[in-house]
C-alpha cells in the first residue's frame, strides 16, 4: 500500500478513536509528543476546563517542570528505570491537581457525584531515549498528599474571587489528607516514521501505588514538521518544530484515591464505592505544539468518558510553555 493511503487510514483511525470521551489524567511531560531536544529546560503547564466552558471534575491542573542532568545525583533516581544504551534526560515535577462535583454552589453533599479533592506532589522522572530501536522508557517516583493539605479550597476559591465569579461552596467534604506514594513506568515503541513527518507509536503505562492503580494501552502519533522524537540530545536538522498530536488511551482502573479516598484515612465524609468506579475507560487528547530555538508552546484538548456509573462525560483544555537553559 502506498506511504499516502497508510497516512491517511491512520490519521482516520485515530481521529475516530480520539473522538471518544476519556478518564482524567494529570499532567505528564514524558511522552514523545512532548519531546524538548536538550538536557536541561524548564515547562509550566495549566489545565482547566475553563478552556472548555464547564466547571467540574478535573476542574484545574498545575504543574512546574525542571530537567537537568545535576538531578541525577538525588539519591530517588536510583529506582528509576535507566536502561543502558539511551540517552537519559532527569527531572523534577511539581504538580497540583484539582476535582470537584457538578456543583460548587450546594453547601451539603452531592451523593452520585463526584466529591471534591485535590492533590499535591513532587515527581522524580526519568525519561531514556534509545534513537536506534525508536523506543523510549520513561519512570517516575511520585510523594505527596491528598485532602485540605493540597490547598485546593483556597486555590479555587482565589480564582474565582480574581475571576469575580461564584465562590465555591462544599469543600468542608472534601477527600481527608492521606499520603500519596505512586509510581509509573510507561514504554514507547514507534510503528511507523515517515520521514520525520509522520510518527505512529504504541503506549503502555503502568502506575502503582496510593494515589492510582492504573494500566494504560493505547496510541499515539505526530504529524507535521519535526525532529525525530526519540533524539532528545543534540540539534536536529529541523530548527523551528511545529506539528499536531494526537493520543487515545484504553484504561483499566483498579484503584482511584480521588473517588474513593485515601488508601490509610478512611474517615472521608463522602466517596464514590468501588462497585460504582468505571473500571475501563477511553482517554484521549490532542494538541498542536511550536518549538523554536529555546521555546516551547502548546495547546491541547482533552476528554473523559464516565469514571463512576453516575457520572457524566468531561472534557478540559490546557496550555504550556517552557524554554531551553
Amino acid at each position: 500500500m502506498h506511504s499516502k493511503n497508510i497516512f491517511s487510514y491512520i490519521v482516520v483511525i485515530v481521529l475516530i478513536l480520539s473522538g471518544f470521551n476519556l478518564q482524567a489524567q494529570p499532567i505528564d511531560p514524558t511522552p514523545t509528543f512532548k519531546t524538548t531536544h536538550n538536557s536541561s529546560y524548564f515547562r509550566f503547564y495549566y489545565d482547566n476546563d475553563y478552556f472548555t466552558k464547564t466547571d467540574y471534575y478535573y476542574t484545574q491542573g498545575i504543574t512546574l517542570e525542571y530537567v537537568h542532568p545535576s538531578l541525577k545525583k538525588i539519591p530517588v533516581s536510583k529506582i528509576l528505570v535507566r536502561p543502558k544504551g539511551t540517552n537519559i534526560q532527569y527531572g523534577i515535577a511539581g504538580n497540583l491537581f484539582g476535582y470537584t462535583p457538578t456543583s460548587y454552589e450546594s453547601n451539603s453533599i452531592l451523593y452520585g457525584d463526584r466529591p471534591f479533592a485535590s492533590c499535591i506532589t513532587l515527581k522524580f522522572f526519568a525519561i531514556a531515549s534509545d534513537s536506534v530501536r525508536k523506543q523510549r522508557f520513561s519512570s517516575a517516583f511520585s510523594a505527596g498528599v491528598i485532602g485540605p493539605a493540597a490547598q485546593g479550597e483556597e486555590i479555587q476559591t482565589g480564582i474565582h474571587r480574581w475571576t469575580n465569579n461564584t465562590l465555591p461552596k462544599g469543600w468542608q467534604y472534601q477527600i481527608k489528607n492521606d499520603a500519596i506514594i505512586n509510581y509509573q513506568f510507561t514504554y514507547e515503541k514507534n510503528l511507523l516514521d515517515i520521514n520525520n513527518a509522520f510518527v505512529l507509536n504504541t503506549i503502555t503505562e503502568v502506575n502503582i501505588g496510593t494515589l492510582n492503580d492504573k494500566f494504560s494501552d493505547g496510541i499515539n502519533l505526530m504529524t507535521g514538521h519535526f525532529n525525530s522524537p526519540f533524539k532528545t540530545s543534540g540539534k536536529g536538522n529541523k530548527k523551528i518544530e511545529y506539528y499536531f498530536y494526537g493520543q487515545s488511551r484504553i484504561n483499566v482502573t483498579g484503584y482511584d484515591a480521588s473517588l474513593q479516598g485515601g488508601l490509610f484515612n478512611h474517615s472521608s465524609p463522602y466517596t464514590i464505592s468501588a462497585g460504582d468506579v468505571s473500571r475501563f475507560t477511553f482517554q484521549a487528547d490532542a494538541g498542536i505544539v511550536f518549538n523554536f530555538r529555546k521555546l516551547y508552546l502548546c495547546y491541547s484538548q482533552s476528554y473523559l468518558s464516565r469514571e463512576f456509573s453516575t457520572g457524566l462525560y468531561h472534557r478540559w483544555g490546557g496550555i504550556s510553555f517552557g524554554f531551553t537553559l
